[in-house]
């Protein structure tokens, strides 16, 4: 339709028209009953959840208030870095200390059935020997053990039977602290200081070399130890 100046003018009924035909391609959406029960994954939770704090935390976090009340640290990392060198000293004096004892165990010859042979733990400790040395009876105690076939304790026995002989002919003074060389220079006797450095030897080889005695060996080393202990006598 036209008016008087020329513009065309859309009638009510043409646009009403228009409408109902859009209209008709509307769809209608139902949601379903319950509808939320599909949404419950992880993926549709947009609200951040705090993290549980472990036992080590909840410790930190006691000893960081510990630590800030008692030196009067401005800020929680201070008190970071204090804890932090903390368990670190601990640890590595925890470290010295095992070191230290597994080191005494190894140089100490008490020690030594931690890493050698079970029947090891049979022989007299030194305490015992310091309060009785002269009072042992050496060839009991190397029959029995030649009895169970321990030829290094026996050799053991030997050495120690020697210490005795020669602490009560004079020779040595007994002192449990005293090492082979200080015997060795104690002795005046020219002869008997060579014999005995010599039988010094035969004892660390055997006692300390941690390994099996042959025949001959140990046949060797008894008839020298028995030599030079009856010639003290």
């Amino acid at each position: 339709m036209l008016t008087a100046s020329g513009q065309e003018v859309v009638s009510d009924s043409v646009a009403l028209i228009q409408i109902e035909e859009e209209s008709e391609t509307i769809e209608r959406f139902y949601f379903e009953k319950d509808f939320q029960k599909n949404y419950t994954d992880s993926d549709f939770i947009y609200e951040s959840k705090a993290k549980e704090k472990g036992a080590w935390e909840r410790f930190r976090e006691r000893l960081r208030r510990l630590y800030e009340s008692l030196f009067g640290f401005k800020t929680s990392d201070q008190a970071d870095k204090a804890i932090d060198i903390t368990i670190y000293s601990l640890a590595l004096l925890l470290t010295i200390g095992v070191i230290y004892l597994i080191v005494k165990a190894l140089m100490n010859d008490e020690g030594k059935w931690i890493f050698g042979r079970s029947s090891d733990k049979k022989l007299v400790t030194y305490d015992e020997l310091e309060q009785s040395l002269l009072e042992t009876n050496f060839q009991k105690l190397i029959a029995d053990s030649e009895k169970n076939g321990n030829q290094r304790l026996t050799i053991r026995y030997y050495y120690l039977w020697l210490l005795k002989s020669l602490s009560e002919k004079g020779h040595i003074e007994w002192d449990i602290e005293k090492t082979n060389s200080d015997y060795a220079n104690e002795i005046k006797d020219s002869q008997l200081q060579k014999e005995f450095e010599y039988l010094s030897y035969l004892y660390d080889y055997i006692w300390y070399g941690e390994f099996e005695v042959d025949q001959p060996t140990y046949d060797k080393a008894k008839a020298a130890f028995n030599k030079t202990i009856k010639s003290t006598n």
